[in-house]
């Protein structure tokens, strides 16, 4: 944490160049207003992932004040909502305030939506907040595994985009009870018989790898509808390659000796592994098929987020980027 007092972390010449304002951690945290909004030790110790460092001053400093810009975002979306209802003289429901999140396997973004689906519920109006992972839209197994994609998990095309992007519009259209698949880590693959139910939330967190990806262009030149089409707000949570790389590798490390070792998980071969094979096998995963995803696909989109939250070395938010009204 810096100690200087606070100042503009770039020149008027470079803001001119961006379409980001760029704060430092003191200064997003010198935003936020005072509010009861906050998380006791055991619910914080309940949403982080594994190994995730995230602490109560980490809440206090980066995720309240994203709460309350999040929650001015959604008073004045509903306005205008109102606004252009009441001109068209319709008389309908406002529908959900839809966030997406993004960014690499081993960044933390799991652990994000989690904190914001709590705080969002604790702020004003305490709405109701659904949290959906893209893993659901995955295709199974054996389907991946029939168009020669299970090499391939993650990656774009592994992903039933057009089930993912009805699922999206069918809960923006304010149906009243929409499904979601679900997916296991433990079994890695969709759960059969197994669905999530979402019923007429007031924001809805979309989290997942590629949520920001454009709209595919077909053979004819036209573009098809993506994701992002239908999102209010939007947060890519960023980080050195390095960094991720190594978060990842201490997380493998640490399932290897937790979850992997149940009998029905799916990984319970790699259970026995030395510590030597196990990193060996984990960075040939990165090598082969995180950091080229991270490359290709994700890491392109960060900036088509409405905020960047970027990590330091130590898993914590050092800047916060917002993209400029």
């Amino acid at each position: 944490m810096p100690t200087d007092p606070i100042e503009s972390t770039h020149t008027p010449s470079t803001l001119d160049e961006t379409p980001y304002v760029e704060l430092s951690r003191r200064e997003w945290a010198a935003l936020a207003e005072n509010t009861d909004i906050d998380l006791d030790q055991a619910t914080l110790d309940r949403l982080r992932g594994l190994g995730d460092p995230t602490s109560r001053l980490d809440v206090t400093e980066v995720y309240v004040p994203l709460t309350q810009l999040l929650h001015l975002y959604i008073q004045h979306t509903g306005n205008l909502y109102q606004d252009t209802h009441a001109f068209l003289e319709l008389d309908v429901e406002r529908t959900p305030f839809v966030i997406a999140i993004a960014g690499s396997v081993a960044v933390g973004k799991s652990t994000t939506a989690r904190l914001l689906q709590e705080l969002l519920r604790r702020s004003p109006g305490h709405p109701r907040v659904d949290l959906v992972t893209t893993d659901g839209f995955l295709y199974p197994n054996a389907e991946l595994e029939r168009r020669g994609l299970l090499e391939r998990k993650g990656f774009p095309e592994s992903y039933d985009r057009r089930a993912l992007i009805n699922f999206v519009s069918q809960v923006k259209s304010g149906l009243p009870e929409v499904q979601a698949p679900v997916y296991s880590h433990h079994i890695y693959d969709i759960v059969p018989d197994r669905v999530q139910v979402i019923s007429k939330p007031d924001i809805l967190i979309v989290e997942g790898l590629n949520v920001l990806q454009p709209a595919r262009v077909h053979s004819d030149g036209t573009a098809g509808v993506a994701l992002s089409d239908y999102l209010d707000f939007s947060i890519y949570v960023d980080a050195d390659e390095r960094d991720i790389q190594q978060w990842f590798l201490d997380r493998f490390l640490q399932l290897r000796a937790t979850a992997f070792r149940d009998p029905d998980s799916y990984f319970i071969r790699m259970a026995q592994l030395s510590d030597e094979e196990t990193i060996s096998m984990a960075m040939k995963i990165w090598a082969e098929i995180n950091g080229p995803n991270l490359h290709q696909n994700i890491a392109p989109t960060r900036e088509r987020a409405t905020a960047i939250l970027r990590k330091g070395a130590d898993h914590g938010v050092a800047e916060v980027l917002i993209r400029k009204v």
